[in-house]
């Protein structure tokens, strides 16, 4: 990982600027709506392609130096690339924070993630409406039957099981031998063993989690998908679909003290929630509890692998884990983007969107941006403050960012001062995606302190 905002400016060049990213009118943050005499223009930036490519998730280094010199020619870009729809990519924090904002002129419905024009149409057939699908009254009915079960008096009721968790993945990694493959052997499975916990599915169903998980969120990635994306999203689906059905009457019949009988159980209006909205409700917390936070404890090590003094600096004060762990998350990023379609004509620094355009929002670019934080190509676990975007903002803002920052500090907690050494055995391999991804695969050598 380079610490340089330098080095990437330098390894933009002038290339992308010849590929046709052009330097805009105004750059002053804002969303103005009608009445509004817009600016006359149509940027299309051939080098912001790289947002819907999910290959250019796997070069972090170029990708970062096409967002660095993006951000100040054209942070609000028009992309046209073959087999997805068109969007609009906003590559300013301000202005993505702006929008979030504005949840009632840009709503996530009906398009809150960048996938193939392909799987659009397919997930529209299927009818799923999670979480991040919804808008409005409809959106703050579904979100409060989970709410309490991340509260902070839930977290404190779980910290336990998590501790005893990170203990045992840690105590299997040190035992297991001098090297692993850090993300596949522990971090993927960490954080799974804690939301399915909390979920109430069998440990026996773990392994079948993990895999449907990873080819719902991993279509694009090679490794990870049995078959095209649009078929896998469709497969995965239709399994959970399912073994969540299966659940859901299983927890109706006897209810028990889990996430599962909660969502099983719900009722609004005094009727029960479909089965599409069961399945809906569990997808979600299945996914989004479990793969960001694998990807950020991976990249958070790898960060720590490349900056030895922090890792020691860490390992003797424990303190400093609510700073590292916020750091290691904007380092990470480990949702990329979402996506929000105007509902009515708006203005966002110059640029006209009409009503209907889709909108993605870069998180990965937002973290990254010079004006919000200093030095942001360095990695720095004592940043404060540290106003990433990661788990989103405002009425979407992560239903579970509390219990992914005490899963990240409890692991950190117990893996930390249990290492002597650590460095990389090989190259680490990071996820093709345009959505949610990580390190795939992260080498590592390492000893325990005496």
């Amino acid at each position: 990982m380079l610490d340089s905002k330098a080095h990437y400016k330098s390894l933009w060049g002038e290339k992308t600027r010849a590929r046709g990213l052009r330097r805009r009118t105004e750059s002053v943050a804002g969303i103005r709506g009608n009445g509004v005499s817009f600016v006359n223009q149509r940027i299309v930036g051939e080098g912001a392609e790289v947002l819907a490519t999910p290959t250019a998730y796997k070069d972090e280094d170029h990708l970062h130096s096409v967002l660095t010199e993006a951000r100040t020619t054209a942070p609000v870009v028009r992309v046209e690339v073959p087999s997805y729809q068109p969007f609009w990519a906003l590559l300013k924090h301000a202005d993505i924070m702006a929008v979030e904002r504005e949840n009632t002129l840009f709503t996530n419905w009906p398009r809150p993630v960048l996938m193939t024009a392909e799987s659009d149409e397919m997930q529209a057939a299927v009818g799923v409406r999670t979480l991040i699908h919804l808008d409005g009254a409809q959106h703050r009915v579904l979100r409060s039957i989970a709410t309490d079960w991340f509260r902070p008096k839930a977290m404190k009721a779980i910290e336990v099981r998590i501790e005893e968790l990170a203990k045992s993945h840690v105590d299997r990694m040190l035992a297991a031998g001098d090297e692993c493959d850090f993300v596949p052997e522990v971090a993927v499975n960490f954080p799974l063993y804690v939301i399915m916990s909390l979920l109430g599915v069998p440990e026996s169903d773990f392994p079948r989690m993990l895999r449907l998980t990873q080819e719902l969120v991993g279509s694009d990635d090679d490794e990870m998908k049995r078959s095209e994306p649009a078929d896998e999203t469709m497969n995965a689906l239709l399994e959970m679909f399912e073994y969540f059905s299966a659940l859901t009457a299983s927890r109706r019949e006897n209810p028990t003290d889990d996430m599962a009988s909660a969502i099983a159980n719900a009722r609004i209006d005094g009727e029960p929630l479909s089965d599409i909205e069961t399945m809906s409700y569990y997808t979600i917390i299945a996914t989004a509890g479990h793969d960001t936070t694998s990807s950020s404890i991976a990249g958070g090590l790898r960060a720590l692998i490349d900056h030895p003094d922090q890792r020691r600096a860490l390992s003797t004060d424990l303190d400093m884990l609510p700073h590292a762990v916020e750091e290691m998350i904007r380092w990470v990023t480990p949702v990329k983007a979402f996506m929000r379609t105007a509902a009515e004509d708006r203005e966002i620094c110059g640029v006209r969107i009409a009503a209907g355009d889709s909108l993605l929002l870069s998180y990965a670019s937002a973290n990254r941006d010079e004006d919000v934080f200093d030095d942001p190509f360095t990695f720095d676990i004592r940043r404060d403050p540290n106003n990433h975007v990661a788990f989103g903002f405002g009425v979407h803002f992560c239903l579970g960012a509390g219990l992914a920052r005490m899963e990240m500090k409890k692991f950190f907690a117990e893996l930390l001062p249990r290492l002597g050494t650590i460095e990389l055995a090989g190259e680490p391999e990071l996820t093709a995606t345009t959505f949610v991804g990580g390190l795939k695969h992260l080498p590592i050598r390492y000893s325990t302190a005496t």
